[in-house]
């Protein structure tokens, strides 16, 4: 073969060996299968494990004559230690790698998880609680960034939304299983149900945290169940998806400065100010329209989280598919207020309660998922770990902010009304925030 023949060979050669679409779709299948079941699994606990305090309450409020006040602040308190602890954490998990730090936050919230069987006043509350972020600060930051290795940013709405399902997931069968333990074991070997809810379900942390270990992979490079054709494909996609980063130096400072990250802030903020707003309170908003019985409130808080979850997986498949952020974000917000506002006018009526409830969950549970598609469009490699956790460790204040709030209005009014209302605002201003974010960002 002549040299000029050898040399016009190559590119028809290399052409010929770069993976068709199918083959694309193949790997994609294969890394979504192998890691984010587990992730959801994961996650699935850990919002069981932050969130049951929400049910324990129903008992425990009335055992530790706790108020309503001391309960939100309890409840809330949780995400002081998030926001204190989640940048540091995010930073360690992108040095030491995910499959050690992310069983570390596990098996450590697991153990914290199950005192909370021996507490018995106020202040023993809050510091466990406080603990407990201290704790689990990091891991869904940790996770988020953790898809950043494996997933284009094109991709990841919907990712994100499989993933997040465990929130809804965790209430379909999280609320009647923490009722059904509550009402089944109440007083069993001289412990309350709710001290039961506690331990049983502490217990699910620390196994599955040894399991990470074993199981994941800390990114593309390590894993054994990819071949190399497979590595260099998505290693491939991912740099292509972003290649003005590979020029830029980042820095903590940086991303700081960087007004993005305090826009994406405000917004989140505003959404998770709804999220835990409706999570904590779902059992209590469940009861106030005169259900009785652990069991039975536990079964009907399932049923918002039903609708939710099939809700945001639509929209999360439609906003990567048609490449469009602001409008998957603002539509679900505003529903959201929605059904928080009728919710409340119809609070006394189980059925129209729980019908806007479910459309109010759909709403904000929706919104979180594809807000994360916007700052991980912009932010890669070490500004990712640093500008995710700081985005969320600012949002998840509107965690402690939430349940506090509706806690001491409920205490001032008698009612969780004007709360619900307040709930309602926020998500309209998360989506006028969206609607003014710039359509260069959005749309990626």
């Amino acid at each position: 073969m002549s040299s000029y023949q050898a040399a016009s060979s190559r590119p028809i050669a290399a052409e010929a060996n770069q993976p068709g679409a199918a083959e694309v779709e193949r790997t994609y299948r294969k890394v979504f299968w192998r890691i984010v079941p587990f992730l959801m699994l994961c996650y699935v606990v850990a919002y069981l494990d932050r969130v049951n305090v929400g049910f324990a309450k129903l008992q425990m409020s009335q055992d530790l004559a706790f108020s309503e006040t001391v309960f939100g602040l309890g409840a809330g308190v949780f995400f002081i230690g998030y926001f204190l602890f989640e940048l540091p954490s995010n930073i360690l998990m992108h040095r030491i790698g995910a499959k050690i730090w992310i069983a570390r936050i596990m098996i450590t919230w697991g153990l914290l998880s199950a005192l909370f069987v021996f507490v018995k006043t106020p202040m023993q509350f809050y510091l466990l609680r406080f603990l407990l972020g201290l704790a689990e600060a990091g891991f869904y930051p940790g996770v988020i960034l953790y898809l950043t290795y494996w997933f284009p940013s094109h991709r990841r709405a919907k990712i994100i939304a499989v993933f997040m399902s465990a929130i809804p997931v965790s209430g379909i069968f999280g609320n009647p299983l923490s009722g059904w333990i509550m009402q089944a074991f109440h007083n069993s070997s001289g412990f309350a149900g709710w001290q039961w809810m506690f331990l049983i379900e502490a217990v699910p942390a620390v196994v599955i945290g040894i399991a990470t270990i074993l199981y994941l992979d800390n990114g593309i490079a390590s894993a054994k169940w990819l071949n190399d054709r497979e590595k260099r494909l998505l290693t491939d996609e991912i740099a292509a998806a972003q290649p003005q980063e590979s020029t830029q130096k980042h820095s903590l400072g940086a991303v700081f400065r960087d007004p993005r990250t305090w826009w994406m802030s405000l917004i989140y903020f505003a959404f998770v100010t709804g999220q835990y707003g409706l999570t904590f309170w779902m059992p209590t908003l469940v009861k106030s329209t005169g259900v009785t019985g652990a069991f039975n409130i536990g079964l009907l808080s399932a049923i918002p989280f039903l609708c939710a979850i099939v809700v945001m997986n639509l929209m999360g498949h439609s906003a990567d598919k048609r490449r469009e952020r602001r409008w998957h974000l603002i539509v679900p917000a505003l529903f959201g207020a929605i059904g928080f506002t009728v919710a409340a006018s119809f609070a006394d009526n189980t059925v129209v309660s729980i019908a806007f409830l479910s459309l109010a969950a759909a709403g904000v549970l929706t919104c979180a998922p594809l807000f994360w598609s916007l700052p991980t469009a912009f932010m890669s490699g070490a500004s990712a770990a640093a500008g995710i956790a700081i985005i969320n460790s600012i949002g998840n204040l509107a965690g402690f902010a939430s349940p506090y709030m509706i806690g001491y209005l409920k205490d001032l009014t008698h009612s969780t009304q004007t709360g619900m209302y307040v709930l309602a605002g926020m998500l309209v201003i998360g989506a006028v925030a969206t609607w003014l974010t710039p359509a260069k960002l959005v749309n990626r």
